[in-house]
């Protein structure tokens, strides 16, 4: 439900009634990951998704009657041969779904909600018998899942989860579970280099909800103006702002480092440091002549081959990409590729189904 906090938060302002139904886990093929969540309030308004249309008419209806008669439900969604007008997934998997209604006199809960929606940084856990625990990254929870034993197991796990950024379920003692959405602030994205590339891949970054820096020592190029899809467009040196960010840990394992001044001067200290880093992608701008001139400057720099293994150079996926915007693309399809552990590779010809991994670096908020 955190995928919805605005239009939830708006609900609960206004003291509206509704039901949520989130997605508890995936099974083979399926749309949505675990987390998609589709909310129906009082007067029938609908905001979200659960399965981008095959099952969402069946989930409306039990988000109805959850609300109607004030308890929660689980609900599995599949595919079945034998029965073609059955309600399910036309992909072929299955989908667990935990259906959460909230009274408009339901303080307990509501508060509970109002403090994980309105948080940047925390996880939710609810039970399927209708408990709710916020678990902020500092400070003590609020709210309960039946008791100080099982609240404590939830509190410890939800914190390992959010470490994480996972979203998931989590099993408690006597057989329970609680699903556990984690809400982390936005992953980085450092673009180093102000070029008309980076303007595009600002945008890019933006639109897959990244928070965008832009990094160049030239002033007279590294301006607002020029980049405005940027959240924040550093002057100075590459190397001296990636160490001064990696200092003050506001670097980590989602963080994408794009570098596009192909121009040794900058880019080898960069690369140098940037690829000794906990980072989820370092990726180079640069044709091959240029690429094999670095990797023999920063071998002399000391970097070792596992090191260098990880720099994604030149950058991108084989788009056939010319301009700024088609090479953005194919930037950003590379770093989703990465972070998915995908292959990148046309899904025409591809015989496994793609299946919704939990990653740690999934951009959430």
């Amino acid at each position: 439900m955190l995928e919805i906090a605005p239009e939830l938060s708006r609900w609960l302002d206004e003291g509206r009634a509704f039901a949520v139904a989130t997605v508890t886990a995936v099974h083979g093929s399926a749309p949505r990951p675990p987390g998609a969540a589709l909310a129906v309030d009082a007067a029938g308004t609908v905001v979200g998704s659960v399965s981008g249309g095959c099952v969402e008419g069946a989930v409306y209806e039990l988000c109805r009657e959850a609300l109607a008669v004030g308890r929660p439900r689980t609900e599995r969604f599949g595919y079945s041969d034998a029965d073609a007008f059955a309600t399910g997934l036309t992909c072929g998997g299955s989908l667990d779904v935990l259906i959460t209604p909230v009274a408009a006199d339901d303080t307990g809960l509501r508060t509970v909600l109002a403090a994980a929606l309105a948080g940047p940084h925390g996880a939710l856990a609810r039970s399927p018998a209708g408990g709710a625990l916020y678990v902020p990254a500092r400070g003590a929870p609020r709210g309960s899942l039946g008791g100080a034993a099982v609240d404590g197991t939830a509190a410890a796990g939800a914190r390992a989860l959010l470490r994480d950024g996972r979203t998931g379920v989590l099993r408690l003692p006597a057989g329970e579970w609680a699903l556990v959405e984690s809400r982390v602030p936005a992953p980085r994205l450092l673009v180093f280099g102000a070029v008309d590339f980076a303007a595009a891949l600002a945008s890019a970054g933006s639109f897959l909800g990244y928070r965008v820096t832009v990094c160049d020592a030239r002033p007279v190029f590294a301006t607002p103006e020029r980049f405005p899809a940027a959240d924040e467009v550093v002057t100075g040196w590459p190397h001296d702002y990636l160490a001064a960010e990696a200092a003050a840990g506001r670097l980590d394992a989602r963080t994408a480092l794009c570098v596009l001044t192909h121009e040794a001067k900058f880019d080898v200290p960069l690369l140098e440091a940037a690829l000794r880093l906990p980072v989820a992608y370092v990726g180079a701008m640069g044709s091959r002549r240029t690429h094999t001139d670095r990797m023999r400057r920063l071998r002399a720099a000391g970097l070792t081959e596992p090191e260098l293994d990880r720099l994604r150079s030149p950058i991108g996926l084989d788009l056939g990409a010319r301009t700024p915007q088609e090479t953005a693309l194919s930037i950003a399809a590379e770093i989703v590729a990465t972070r998915e552990r995908a292959t990148g590779q046309p899904l025409t010809g591809l015989r496994a189904p793609r299946i919704h991994r939990p990653a740690p670096d999934r951009p959430a908020g």
